[in-house]
């Protein structure tokens, strides 16, 4: 696991009463099933609000989310429940693309941006683009 991309999305991403145990459970193998998980129901409680720059319905389609896509085209790292989809290094385009299809929360973590979806719920799943600029 990439000790350095998990430290800047914690301290980067997360909201500052969470940082401490969120960094631990992802740091360590025996909890960071655990930490994963917890982005399955509890995204919005555990993200930073303010960094938050396109959530919800807004992300399925349109320029701005494409335009952002293209302006930070990058290897990111994933993470999730989902063992087939955790700890792969992919293209943000293909990485978004594994994460629309699959069913459990998926992370997405580039230099200055976080993707995050949750697990499917009947009604739907919450989506999240935070960036640090």
């Amino acid at each position: 696991m990439n000790k350095i991309y998990l430290e800047r999305f914690v301290y980067s991403f997360i909201r500052k009463s969470r940082r401490e145990r969120i960094l631990y459970e992802l740091t360590k193998p025996e909890r960071r099933y655990d930490g994963i998980s917890r982005f399955c129901h509890q995204a919005k409680e555990l993200l930073d609000p303010s960094k938050i720059v396109m959530e919800g319905d807004g992300m399925d389609h349109g320029s701005k989310l494409e335009s952002f896509v293209r302006k930070n085209s990058e290897s990111c790292l994933v993470l999730s429940p989902d063992p087939v989809l955790d700890e792969q290094i992919l293209s943000l385009e293909d990485a978004l693309n594994l994460a629309i299809s699959c069913t459990d929360a998926v992370l997405i973590l580039g230099s200055t941006f976080v993707f995050v979806f949750t697990e499917a719920e009947k009604g739907g799943r919450e989506r999240y683009l935070l960036s640090e600029s």
